[in-house]
């Protein structure tokens, strides 16, 4: 379980397939601090757990249908990607509750930056439409964030500088593909 507040941006080292398993190197400055092996680790807003640590760099191995279902597979050399560890007892619970399985793949439709803040307009397939409430809660590449408004086959969603800042949102562009989670406890109504 996570909360959607971004604690550091990693960048990806190396993505090697062995047999199935394709295993993904990332460098981190602060979060690898007290993480071991078997700890889960929000990557671009899906669940990985941590498989080897080498000084700051962990490694995940990821399986076929987490590849299928996820933005993992498009990750290039150098990107950068959101990482956040997972929610401990007592934590504070700055976002909302983000569980690291990813409802859907998106694609940002449109960006606008005015004043240092960001607009996306993001397109979602009609069957999650019903999980889109205007300013319900949404985690984006396991960013979490307030949906702005309801459009037409998807929904805007506003950042601001700080938000934009310390995260990968400031590099995402014009039909870029993003993880998606929505709200678990609107789904649990459906």
């Amino acid at each position: 379980m996570f909360t959607g507040i971004i604690e550091e941006t990693g960048e990806l080292k190396v993505s090697r397939k062995s047999g199935v398993i394709t295993r993904l190197d990332i460098l981190s400055d602060k979060i690898v601090e007290g993480a071991k092996v078997g700890d889960s680790i929000s990557v671009n807003g899906v669940c990985l757990t941590v498989t080897a640590m080498r000084g700051s760099i962990f490694s995940f191995d990821v399986i076929p249908e987490t590849l299928r279902v996820t933005t993992l597979k498009s990750l290039r050399y150098g990107e950068r990607v959101n990482l956040e560890r997972a929610l401990k007892v007592g934590d504070r619970v700055g976002g909302h509750f983000v569980s690291g399985h990813v409802d859907c793949i998106a694609v940002i439709r449109s960006r606008k930056a005015f004043k240092g803040n960001l607009e996306f307009q993001i397109g979602v397939s009609p069957k999650f439409l019903k999980y889109i409430v205007r300013k319900g809660s949404v985690a984006v590449d396991g960013i979490s964030l307030t949906i702005a408004d309801i459009k037409s086959g998807g929904f805007s969603i506003c950042i601001i500088p700080h938000t934009a800042e310390v995260t990968t949102l400031w590099e995402k562009q014009s039909g870029d593909k993003v993880n998606i989670e929505f709200d678990m406890l609107l789904k649990g109504a459906y």
